[in-house]
């Protein structure tokens, strides 16, 4: 069966934060369900890693265990290994943009969901659409989460 890769990137800016708060907020993931409404719950494993169950428009959802693999607030730099239904990688970069904060996000990921990967071949641009709007509510939420 083919590997279900997948590699996206965003970018979010934040006016009217710090990137000492955003980094805070972002890397404070039991807080996610307060401003990501695709967050659905999370489930604290150990001092790095949360288990996070997601679900955006499509009829199921995702479980994705993420563990801190590196964070350094002093130069805003995160990076989460994913495992579960996605494998990969999740980094991220935040820093000041003129009255705000960028944050930029990128995201490798092989799905091991077997749904996902039954699919992939046919569904595959409504799986990144359906990110899309994932990624875009959770900019929303954080947002007026930080406002």
């Amino acid at each position: 069966m083919r590997g279900a890769n997948y590699r996206f990137r965003s970018t979010w800016l934040l006016p009217g934060t710090v990137p000492e708060r955003v980094f805070g907020v972002v890397t404070d993931l039991a807080g996610y369900p307060r401003w990501w409404s695709d967050v659905r719950a999370v489930r604290r494993v150990d001092d790095d890693t949360a288990e996070l169950v997601c679900r955006s428009r499509l009829p199921f959802r995702l479980v994705v265990r993420m563990h801190r693999d590196h964070q350094d607030e002093r130069t805003g730099l995160m990076r989460v290994r994913l495992s579960g239904d996605l494998d990969g990688v999740l980094a991220g970069a935040v820093r000041a943009a003129g009255a705000g904060t960028l944050l930029e996000i990128t995201q490798e990921v092989q799905a091991r969901k077997e749904l996902l990967r039954r699919l992939d071949a046919v569904a595959r641009p409504l799986f990144r659409a359906n990110h899309a709007l994932m990624m875009r509510r959770g900019h929303r939420g954080l947002s007026a989460y930080l406002t």
